[in-house]
């Protein structure tokens, strides 16, 4: 199990938790707002491992959960009778009825502990009717209760929810921050955590799966490979490259897959970026794909700046359009045709 100290950045909010603990002024209700992998389950974990805690430690400046008394066993095997996570049958809603059962109706049975903690994931996903029910608790809760409320979207709460919970907004964290600690914490080697952190975009959580993700590595592996091939490669043979690396193996859609085609657009755009870096620096220190120095140094010595500004372009104008809805195979097949003529 994480705690505090593992929390990269978030001063504001490791702060507050830290003197709601040491002070036991526990708020009722609490709104966790990031991204997907950002963070926002692990805090809450830790959060409501520590409440309930029978024996914190002060532990390099953090008050932490001991990790050893009855309670946190039961948090770290996720069998706490006080830690009630909700949980819902349909993917894109989070109905009344999961609300009152789950939460409204529940907190009035006492906690076996001193406290008792709800968290609820996805929490843009309750209808407008199962927020009023959940509104009525939060008006006036049982003085043992504490609701996490965990959202990538904090503009779907009514206005009342927001008034009545302390928002935590989760910062992107600085990239030389997640890079050392993927590199020290994960093991993971420096051109992989460079790439992974340029994509993450601050997000923790999405540098820790694109390190892991085969995909995403054969994906990186199969767009470079196909810039390399492209000054050979006939245009009518363009379109079947590009299906058999943008559809994934188990569809029986004959279209590229859009996260995939996201990520490929995001893959050409940082390793053009990579081909001005070398060029003006003649240098690897700064380069993202630095595994590819070979292709990138032969790349450079053959296109002008000029060149590889029209390939950036290119690719902005196919994120734009794909963005607009465009047909993304009639899209990226045009980028491809504008990339092979600077190349």
């Amino acid at each position: 199990m994480a705690r505090f100290s593992d929390i990269i950045e978030q001063e504001q909010i490791k702060d507050h938790m830290q003197n709601a603990l040491k002070t036991g002024k526990i708020s009722h209700a609490y709104i966790i707002s990031g991204d997907t992998g950002s963070g926002k389950k692990m805090i809450a974990k830790i959060f409501a491992q520590a409440i309930l805690c029978e024996d914190k430690k002060d532990i390099a400046g953090y008050l932490e959960p001991c990790e050893e008394c009855h309670s946190c066993k039961q948090a770290l095997s996720g069998s706490h009778p006080d830690i009630r996570i909700v949980i819902h049958e349909k993917p894109t809603s989070i109905g009344v009825d999961e609300i009152r059962t789950q939460v409204c109706d529940d907190v009035y049975i006492k906690p076996y502990s001193d406290h008792k903690i709800y968290i609820i994931p996805d929490g843009e996903l309750m209808t407008q009717q199962a927020q009023n029910a959940l509104l009525k608790t939060l008006e006036e809760p049982p003085a043992y209760t504490t609701i996490i409320i965990l959202t990538s979207n904090v503009d779907a709460f009514l206005p009342t929810i927001l008034s009545r919970c302390i928002v935590f907004p989760i910062k992107p964290v600085r990239d030389d921050l997640i890079q050392k600690y993927l590199m020290e914490k994960r093991k993971v080697v420096d051109y992989k955590a460079r790439l992974a952190v340029s994509f993450a975009q601050g997000n923790v959580g999405k540098a820790i799966l694109l390190t892991e993700n085969e995909n995403f590595e054969k994906l990186k592996n199969g767009a470079i490979d196909l810039l390399d091939r492209l000054p050979r490669t006939q245009a009518g043979d363009i379109a079947e490259r590009l299906l058999v690396l943008l559809t994934p193996e188990d569809s029986t859609d004959k279209k590229p897959d859009v996260i995939m085609t996201g990520d490929f657009l995001d893959v050409l755009l940082f390793y053009v970026r990579d081909l001005l870096v070398y060029k003006a620096q003649e240098s690897a220190d700064h380069l993202i794909f630095a595994d590819k120095l070979s292709y990138i140094s032969s790349v450079t010595k053959k296109c002008t700046y000029k060149q590889i500004d029209n390939i950036l372009e290119a690719i902005e104008r196919a994120k734009n359009r794909i963005r607009a809805n465009v047909n993304s195979m009639m899209t990226l097949q045009m980028l491809m045709l504008d990339i092979k003529e600077n190349l």
